[in-house]
């Protein structure tokens, strides 16, 4: 597939062959979130956003697996280094257990291994004293462990702290910091002493502006239930505060300045550790190599998976538990594969300059965006390739997606009403004007439709 020329071609989707591998999928596997009958063949062509199903409808994808696939399908930038390699077995290695090196010397080896990812993450988190990494299979547990470091680093603090809208994961510990949907919370139990406080979704608001609940006069609800400040908690037993710099499933909410510069002025004024969740806002996603970096908050732990294709947990020595066996990883974070995927995309990114691709390719996109679009789109928003298009219904965004496949484009809702975009990094002038333009097409189809309330 020639990436320069490709393009959608839809003929019915689903169509009968996605159809039978959905109906075969699903007698043996658990109810799962499945956004759309979309069904990746693996034998056929792809290249970047450009993918073929297993009916051969070509379309074209802006989802990049929610973050996780970062330059796409088959992206040579990627690809091109894995040919060099034979690969070996076992590929997945016990944990952090067992050591792996490929050579004499680690100044010697051809294959970046997990301790080359983690001298590459303590580099690019180097602004904010990061100094030490602990890997792990998935986001949930690099958040999990976020907070156990978090916990022993303050024992014995007995509260942390989370925002409305959140998503951490769906592991007990990560639902307990998990405050957007309804249904991934119901009847399991929650970890004692987490505090929420509203999360600013208006990016324009300021103390004298906000409505969305996080300022009260002149302080914030964070500021205000601290004791000092009149609340009911000691900050020293606060073991984390913990957000996502924008929201995810939450809606792709990007805060206002005043919002953030409050949450660094009282976890820096009261000494409360600030994990950042980056797992889809991180790796070059928002045209920095991580989304705090937009911003004037200091994390203290970075937790990070998705587009680095392993869980990585971030942050100085002395927060991380001395003592050995404090930590550890269900058979993960030492996958061979895993660990070489994530140090090419960090080559790629900074090989092929992708942060400043994905700032000006996001740049374009919401230009189009803004100036197509009809009434009934609320908020176009972005950072760099996160971008999000809100519209006035939930009924209209779920049209919009269906249009979008209908034309070939593949999309995600988020929130309530919004659907968000997430192009490769490397994508192209033509692949962004390609793609805005099925989805304001879309756009028009489903604000015709009488379907829509």
């Amino acid at each position: 597939m020639d990436r320069d020329t490709a393009e959608p071609n839809v003929d019915a989707f689903p169509g009968p062959n996605a159809r039978e591998w959905v109906e075969f999928h699903g007698e043996n596997a658990a109810p799962s979130e499945y956004s759309h009958e979309f069904v990746w063949d693996v034998t056929r062509e792809a290249n970047g956003p450009f993918v073929t199903d297993v009916d051969g409808n070509v379309l074209l994808d802006f989802t990049c697996h929610i973050g996780a696939a970062p330059l796409g399908y088959n992206n040579e930038k990627i690809t091109d280094k894995l040919r060099e390699f034979d690969l070996v077995e076992p590929m997945k290695i016990a944990g952090q257990d067992m050591y792996f090196g490929a050579g004499p010397t680690p100044e010697e080896s051809d294959v970046p291994g997990s301790s080359h990812l983690m001298e590459t993450l303590v580099d690019v988190s180097s602004q904010y004293g990061m100094d030490t990494v602990f890997l792990s299979n998935s986001g949930a547990e690099a958040m999990e462990n976020a907070m156990k470091i978090t916990h022993d680093y303050r024992a014995p603090a007995k509260y942390g702290v989370a925002f409305a809208g959140s998503f951490h994961g769906r592991t007990f510990g990560t639902l307990s910091i998990t405050k957007s949907k309804e249904v991934y919370t119901r009847h399991y139990p929650q970890i004692d002493g987490i505090e929420t406080v509203p999360f600013c979704a208006d990016r324009g608001c300021d103390a004298d502006s906000c409505d969305c609940g996080f300022f009260a006069g002149s302080d914030s609800q964070l500021r205000g239930m601290l004791a000092p400040e009149g609340g009911h908690i000691n900050p020293d037993e606060i073991a984390f505060l913990t957000l996502e710099p924008i929201q995810g499933v939450g809606g792709y909410r990007f805060p206002s300045e005043a919002f953030m510069q409050e949450v660094a002025d009282v976890t820096d004024e009261y000494d409360i550790p600030l994990v950042v969740d980056e797992i889809q806002s991180g790796i070059g996603r928002t045209g920095e190599l991580w989304a705090a970096d937009h911003y004037p908050i200091e994390p203290d732990v970075i937790s990070a998976a998705k587009a680095l294709r392993v869980g990585a947990t971030i942050s100085r020595e002395e927060i991380f538990p001395s003592e050995k066996n404090r930590l550890g990883s269900t058979f993960g974070g030492g996958d061979l594969l895993g660990s070489m995927m994530g140090a090419f995309t960090l080559e790629a990114i900074d090989e092929y300059e992708l942060l400043e691709n994905a700032t000006e390719r996001g740049r374009q996109a919401q230009e189009l965006l803004r100036d197509d679009a009809p009434d009934h789109v609320v908020d176009v928003r972005g950072k760099g390739l996160m971008l999000a298009v809100e519209f006035d219904t939930a009924e209209r965004r779920s049209a919009v997606v269906e249009e979008s496949l209908r034309r070939g484009l593949l999309t995600l809702g988020c929130g309530k009403k919004t659907i968000r975009l997430l192009p490769p990094l490397d994508s192209s002038t033509r692949e962004i004007e390609l793609g805005i333009g099925l989805f304001l097409e879309a756009i028009e189809a489903a604000g015709r439709s009488a379907t829509v309330a």
